[in-house]
């Protein structure tokens, strides 16, 4: 069974920091991208970042772009998302995501056949 866990979110005062953590386990981790979203209140969800180290790449949403970085820690099965400089727009529930078959990292986050996490609240106060 395909298990994602985010943890690491909470509350921080703009400009802070936060590391998510997304564990996974049920599938060989090391052949598929793994990808961050998030979704405010009100607004779509938004593909964030992905990693994927059989293509050897990772991708950053202009959004983010600069201030967070996706990393993996393939003996441990766990991506992280380092998030420096938060601001008040980027309050939303941060979900991790991987493909039910092998698809390219930007495709991960474009497409919805994904195993989802159950999410992890980020509030940042202004």
């Amino acid at each position: 069974e395909v298990q994602l866990v985010e943890s690491g979110g909470g509350l921080v005062q703009a400009g802070g920091s936060l590391r998510l953590s997304c564990a996974t386990s049920g599938f060989t981790f090391n052949n598929y991208a793994i990808g961050w979203f998030r979704q405010a209140p009100g607004k779509e969800r938004e593909g964030i970042s992905c990693i994927s180290s059989r293509e050897g790449i990772t991708y950053y949403a202009d959004s983010v772009k600069g201030r967070f970085t996706i990393s993996s820690d393939n003996a441990k099965k766990t991506v992280y998302l380092q998030m420096n400089g938060l601001k008040a727009e980027d309050t939303a529930v941060y979900y991790c995501a991987a493909p039910s078959f092998y698809v390219s990292c930007r495709s991960v986050l474009t497409q919805n056949k994904n195993y989802w996490g159950q999410g992890t609240q980020v509030t940042v106060s202004s």
